[in-house]
């Protein structure tokens, strides 16, 4: 098939758009979405810190591929790599080694920190104490937790995750399953600054999944290919195959998504303002409440190893 802006071999096809791309066309249309994007969520000025939260997977990498494209010429601006070492043995150091890799290629500084430093625990040994719950409801409060802690060690002004589109949509459906309206409100990529909160954005937010990996092959971007072996209980897995299903049957269906959330946002967010943050009255982090959900996780950890110690003792 040929590409139909050039008539050169196509190697996309966009079923959403009907669009036959080469390789040169489809990395130029990647780019100039993501960049359009990210212009649209900063206002860079001179001086800025972007701190990008990198796995060393295929989207994080991506994503430092590009802000590291994009910013090339800008001086004055930049860019931290942040790996969280969530301490998974079977998973993890692969990735780290990936980001590592790539952070030295793109000549920026590469920074790691791990949940045993801001939790206390490793998330293999999480799982151990609490064998009952779903991994991702520690994982995901102290991943955020230790995002913004370590974006806000390096002073960054900015936190860039790899969010794509299918993520995106993935997110939105979530929300509005569970009638959670105000976290669908407080939504990413951030246009408010709240303090301790270092706001996140998002450059990958309208480009599919299958399109980032082909962006990452075809420019030679090494990444970590493989998923987390606590993913396949994750209540996310169930809305992937629902936004796969839907894209499958109706092309588009995801840029919908967005798209429509897009337009709905601003009236979400006139209900529903950010809310005003306190410090946590244990670790002093941003928290809607006298202790963050972090802080509560790692309390329930404590209560339970102390009903294992008695257990055995018994």
């Amino acid at each position: 098939m040929a590409c139909d802006r050039c008539g050169a071999p196509a190697v996309e096809w966009l079923r959403y758009s009907g669009e036959h791309l080469c390789r040169a066309h489809f990395l130029d249309f990647v780019e100039r979405r993501v960049k359009r994007e990210f212009r649209s969520q900063v206002d860079l000025r001179g001086g800025e810190r972007i701190a990008i939260g990198m796995s060393g997977g295929k989207d994080s990498s991506t994503t430092a591929a590009l802000l590291a494209k994009f910013l090339e010429n800008r001086r004055g601006v930049e860019l931290v790599g942040v790996t969280i070492d969530e301490g998974i043995a079977s998973y993890r150091p692969q990735g780290i080694d990936y980001a590592r890799r790539l952070c030295a290629r793109l000549g920026i500084e590469h920074r790691i920190l791990a949940y045993a430093d801001t939790v206390g625990h490793a998330m293999d040994e999480v799982v151990v104490v609490d064998p009952e719950a779903i991994p991702c409801s520690y994982c995901g409060p102290f991943r955020r937790e230790a995002l913004n802690r370590a974006a806000r060690e390096v002073d960054a002004d900015y936190v860039a995750t790899g969010l794509n589109l299918d993520d995106t949509a993935q997110s939105i459906l979530m929300n509005v399953a569970r009638g959670d309206i105000e976290k669908l409100a407080r939504m990413g990529p951030h246009e408010t600054r709240q303090p301790g909160l270092v706001p996140r954005i998002q450059p990958l937010r309208m480009i599919p999944e299958k399109e980032v990996y082909l962006y990452a092959l075809l420019s030679g971007i090494e990444f970590h290919d493989a998923t987390c072996p606590y993913a396949e209980r994750a209540q996310r897995g169930r809305f992937r195959d629902i936004v796969h299903r839907l894209e499958e049957e109706s092309p588009g269906t995801r840029h919908a998504i967005v798209s429509g959330y897009d337009r709905m946002r601003p009236l979400l967010q006139a209900k529903f303002p950010p809310a005003a943050l306190n410090a946590c009255a244990r670790c002093g982090g941003p928290t809607v409440n006298e202790i963050c959900k972090a802080c509560e996780l790692r309390d329930r950890i404590a209560r339970l190893e102390t009903a294992r110690e008695l257990e055995s003792t018994s």
